[in-house]
C-alpha cells in the first residue's frame, strides 16, 4: 500500500510540475487567460498573478517529490483543485470552450476536459489525505521552501518592460530589407493574423497611409490559426513591411488585447496606443488629402 501512495504522490508532483512548466515557457498567454476569463481586470495585475500560481504550483508539486508532508500538502492541493473546478464550471456552463490555459499552449483544454483531469487528481489528492498519517513536521521548512519558489519566479520570469521597445532585435522587414527602427519616427503594428480587430485596423491604417502624414508603419504578425499573411493583406487590402514574431513575443508587446500601436522617436516610445487607435492616430496626424 505505501508503495501504491508514493507513486500516486510523485505522480501528482509531477503533474502539478508539468502544469507549472507549460505556463512558465509562456507566461504571456497565461496572462491574457486570466484576463479573459474575467479572474482579473488589468495586464499588470495578471502578470503578478501568473507568477505568483506558476511559482505556487511549482512549489506545490516539487514538494510533493518529498515524502514529509503529504497530508499537509494534499489538503492544499484539494483545495485549490476544488476553487479551479468551480472556475471551469462557471466557464462551462456560460459556453466558453477555449483553451482554458491550463496546460497553457502546450496542451489545449477545455473548460469540460480540465474539470475531467481535476476530478481524477481531486479524487487522488483526497485518498493520499485520507491514507497519509498525520506526522509532526517542521512547518517552517514547508513554507520557507514554497515561497522561495514562489519568489523566485519574478527573476526567472522578469515582468517585460513596454516603455522600451527591442528595436535591435528587429533589423529586416519583409519587402524593405535592412531596417532602423531606433532612427526617426515609427509606428509599429502589433497584430494576430486571426484577430478580427486587428483586421479591422489594418484596414484602417491602409487607409490613413494615403489620406495622412503617418510615419512608416511596420507589422508585426503572429500566426495563431490559419490565416497566412498573404491572406491577411488580401482581406485588409495593406502591405506593410512586416515580421513574424513568436507566441512569447506577441504576448510580451501587446497589452490586455490585440492589437497594439507603438510609436516610437528615435528608437524610444514615445506612445502606446491600446483603444481607439485609428482616432487617436487621426488626430496625432493631421489629414492631408480627401
Amino acid at each position: 500500500m505505501r508503495s501504491l501512495q508514493s507513486a500516486f504522490r510523485i505522480l501528482l508532483g509531477i503533474v502539478f510540475i508539468f502544469s507549472a512548466y507549460t505556463k512558465f515557457v509562456g507566461p504571456g498567454f497565461f496572462e491574457i487567460t486570466l484576463i479573459d476569463q474575467g479572474l482579473l481586470s488589468s495586464r499588470g495585475q495578471a502578470q503578478h498573478a501568473a507568477r505568483f500560481l506558476i511559482g505556487f504550483e511549482f512549489a506545490l508539486g516539487l514538494l510533493m517529490l518529498l515524502p514529509y508532508y503529504t497530508k499537509q500538502l494534499m489538503a492544499i492541493a484539494s483545495l485549490m483543485l476544488i476553487g479551479f473546478t468551480i472556475h471551469l464550471g462557471y466557464l462551462w456552463a456560460i459556453g466558453d470552450n477555449e483553451n482554458c490555459g491550463c496546460f497553457g499552449e502546450m496542451i489545449s483544454m477545455s473548460p469540460a476536459e480540465s474539470i475531467a483531469k481535476n476530478i481524477l487528481m481531486l479524487a487522488v489528492s483526497v485518498w493520499l489525505w485520507i491514507k497519509s498519517p498525520s506526522k509532526a513536521t517542521n512547518q517552517t521548512i514547508l513554507f520557507g521552501g514554497a515561497m522561495i519558489i514562489i519568489t523566485s519566479m519574478w527573476v526567472f520570469l522578469p515582468i517585460p518592460d513596454q516603455s522600451e521597445f527591442p528595436v535591435n532585435q528587429y533589423t529586416n522587414f519583409s519587402s524593405v530589407g535592412r531596417t532602423d527602427l531606433s532612427s526617426g519616427e515609427k509606428l509599429v503594428a502589433i497584430l494576430n493574423l486571426d484577430c478580427e480587430h486587428c483586421q479591422e485596423l489594418s484596414v484602417e491604417l491602409g487607409k490613413m497611409n494615403k489620406t495622412h502624414k503617418l510615419p512608416n508603419v511596420y507589422a508585426f504578425y503572429f500566426k495563431e490559426g490559419e490565416t497566412t499573411v498573404e491572406q491577411f493583406e488580401q482581406m485588409t487590402n495593406t502591405s506593410f513591411p512586416y515580421v513574424e514574431i513568436d507566441v512569447n513575443t506577441f504576448f510580451d508587446l501587446i497589452g490586455e488585447s490585440p492589437p497594439r500601436v507603438y510609436v516610437l522617436n528615435d528608437g524610444a516610445v514615445d506612445a502606446i496606443i491600446d483603444e481607439d487607435i485609428a482616432n487617436t492616430l487621426d488626430k496625432r496626424y493631421p489629414q492631408t488629402s480627401q
